[in-house]
């Protein structure tokens, strides 16, 4: 195993490109990327690991949905710094719920498959919304408000942030349960699309909100105070 993660030429690439095809229709399902950690563990297991750059982290594909890759082969392209591997796809590749990443025509924006299953029951309301806005980012901004929002800049969207916020404590100080839950949502919408504007994602919330499990939360706050 050592010899072939030695294989790759880790000094011009420390995230390794990773091209993914069904094993049977040779179709591209997606394209990610590998570490060395990543890489090994995928050779092991034969279940395919990735590392995530908006989750700064090792996830397994199909970790929360299901839609896990099983591994046939790995190939190294000639500069030994990008990879092919074939699989067998469990459900779905993409998080939209197609069964490829690559459904969109570059040219015309056309669409040219149908979602398969729904994104959010396989990753949740959060995940899929901040998926959704991502993908806003190139919308037509006269008919997408998350477009309109991102293209009148930081400024704007920290505003709404603010207000939301703000919104939200009146609610609470009238306590206004319906009214708390809507402006709470509110107030997680324009989070998520400041989060998605520095490609942040919520998973690293989760991650920081797991990390403090770990102390308790005098001594987290003493930690950040130090």
């Amino acid at each position: 195993m050592n010899e072939a993660i030695d294989r790759v030429d880790w000094e011009k690439c420390e995230l390794l490109p990773v091209i993914v095809q069904d094993s049977s229709t040779n179709e591209v399902l997606m394209m990610a990327y590998m570490n060395k950690e990543a890489l090994e563990l995928s050779l092991s297991t034969k279940i395919a690991h990735y590392f995530s750059r908006s989750k700064q982290r090792i996830w397994k594909k199909g970790e929360t949905s299901g839609h896990t890759q099983t591994i046939h082969s790995f190939n190294i392209d000639c500069d030994n710094d990008t990879l092919l591997i074939k699989v067998t796809q469990e459900g779905v590749a993409c998080h939209t719920g197609r069964k490829s990443c690559f459904f969109t025509e570059l040219e015309s924006g056309e669409v040219n498959s149908e979602v398969e299953v729904s994104s959010q029951a396989l990753y949740g309301v959060i995940d899929t919304l901040y998926h959704t806005i991502q993908e806003r980012k190139n919308a037509d901004p006269s008919s997408s408000w998350t477009a309109k929002l991102m293209q009148k800049g930081e400024n704007t969207i920290l505003k709404k942030v603010v207000e939301e916020a703000g919104e939200f404590t009146f609610a609470y100080k009238d306590n206004d349960e319906s009214e708390m839950v809507y402006e709470a949502a509110d107030l997680t919408y324009h989070m998520l699309v400041a989060l998605a504007v520095k490609n942040i994602s919520p998973d690293r919330i989760k991650q920081e909100l797991a990390r403090r499990f770990d102390m308790s939360g005098i001594a987290e706050k003493n930690a950040r105070d130090d």
